[in-house]
């Protein structure tokens, strides 16, 4: 049986790997589980070669007891020799305090942790058992069911939660047995959120007639987080065999080939996309699939679209394509480029150049209209509309396409082989898409 005599020695075994970092942080909320991990830290420092401790501490703002909060920590990190800086946040209102207050502080924790330095939180074992049960109580998949990971990626460093292995109980015996002080939340005793009514209502009963219901559920989140890895490895094998390069790399643009993934088993689908979304919008829930399956059995020449939180994935040339930020959003206009010698750039549209020694006289980037024409060596003039059929362009990009003018004449398409260059290869006219927002960290 593990007690709180020997924390020390297993905070500092589950800290090794990460002895060559420059910085250990610690999120100080000044509540118990922090508490103990500073004091816990503070105290290995005098006999151990560690990092550069420091602590930071986020006020929400949400209530009034809490503007004492700073204070306090203040004085705990000065009797312990531990910088502390406070970053004070705006919680944003909707359906979810918790949630928005999460993010607010999240957003804190990444703004400060630079490269080779890592954030410290004082998670516990209760913890994880409680985000399991919630989790399964809103119907999670393996990835949710794996509950808190012990380190991952975060703003330029990583996150740890080295106390995922010990109990509250432990924690707070090391308290007693150092005369340590901590912050009691009030709004831990409000039952009207859920995780609370979880620790008050439904833990106690839990661990009535089953006493390890903590352990034993923590247990099944590391089963779960170690399924989750297999997962991820079979995701990878299978988007590598859909990451075949196309002829349109050059738009910058997430992209996979259809067909490996129609070869799939429907599970194997949704693992492979959801492993390639998962950085990219937030996925949607079980019962919002369909929108995939709909996108991939649509008819060849149909133009499917499924929508998400994040931004929209479109189907074309036999290629599933992730478009968000300024792809969503149409362009139009005629931008006058005097200086061709120097690149223009298009509101909303990244920018062109001209290679080589530009046609003289007032040049434009304008967008499709409908019923342009385009003098193409050796055939004469033809539809443009026609010209991009044949050249397998993705209907997303046809809208925004440079057109280069000189007065009411077309006079090339950007990047389009064939049709973005003189006759005698005098200038070419190249463009590059602004890149996307790559969407979530």
């Amino acid at each position: 049986m593990n007690s709180s005599a020997d924390l020390p020695t297993r905070l500092l075994t589950q800290l090794s790997p990460w002895r060559n970092a420059a910085t250990w942080r610690i999120a100080f909320s000044g509540g118990l589980d922090s508490t103990v991990l500073l004091h816990l830290l503070a105290t290995l420092s005098k006999n151990h070669s560690l990092p550069a401790l420091s602590a930071i501490h986020v006020h929400h703002g949400l209530q009034a007891v809490a503007d004492a909060w700073p204070e306090h920590c203040h004085r705990v990190c000065a009797a312990l020799g531990v910088p502390l800086e406070v970053v004070s946040v705006q919680v944003r209102p909707g359906a979810s305090i918790e949630r928005a207050a999460r993010d607010a502080r999240y957003a804190a924790f990444i703004a400060a942790t630079q490269g080779n330095e890592v954030l410290l939180t004082g998670q516990h074992r209760d913890d994880q058992a409680e985000t399991l049960l919630f989790r399964l109580l809103r119907g999670a998949g393996a990835r949710g069911l794996a509950a808190m990971p012990r380190q991952r990626p975060l703003g330029q460093g990583h996150l740890l939660r080295p106390l995922l292995d010990v109990s509250r109980a432990e924690l707070e015996n090391y308290a007693a047995e150092q005369g340590l002080d901590w912050i009691e939340d009030p709004s831990n005793n409000d039952l009207r959120y859920a995780r609370n009514y979880l620790r008050q209502r439904v833990f106690p009963v839990l661990s009535a007639q089953w006493p390890q219901a903590s352990l034993t559920l923590a247990r099944s989140a590391a089963h779960l987080s170690e399924a989750q890895g297999l997962l991820d490895e079979l995701a990878q094998l299978d988007l590598h065999r859909a990451r075949i390069p196309g002829a349109f790399d050059w738009l910058g643009l997430q992209s996979l080939e259809l067909a490996p993934l129609r070869a799939l088993s429907p599970a194997r689908q949704r693992n492979a996309l959801s492993h390639w979304l998962a950085l990219l919008t937030t996925l949607p829930d079980s019962d919002h699939w369909v929108g995939w399956d709909s996108l991939r059995d649509a008819q060849e020449d149909a133009r499917p679209i499924w929508r998400l939180a994040g931004g929209e994935l479109h189907r074309a040339g036999a290629r599933v394509w992730w478009l968000s930020d300024h792809w969503l959003r149409p362009v139009s206009g005629s931008v006058a480029w005097a200086r061709v010698d120097q690149p223009l750039s298009l509101p909303d549209n990244g920018r062109v150049i001209l290679r080589g020694k530009g046609p003289v006289g007032p040049l434009c980037i304008r967008y499709r209209q409908g019923g342009e024409v385009l003098d193409v060596p050796g055939r004469g003039h033809r539809d443009l509309k026609r010209l991009l059929n044949e050249s397998g362009l993705p209907a997303f990009v046809r809208g925004r396409l440079p057109l280069l003018y000189q007065g009411e004449q077309l006079l090339a398409v950007a990047n389009l082989a064939g049709l973005d260059a003189q006759v005698d290869g005098g200038w070419q006219l190249i463009w590059t898409p602004g890149s996307q927002d790559l969407g979530l960290s």
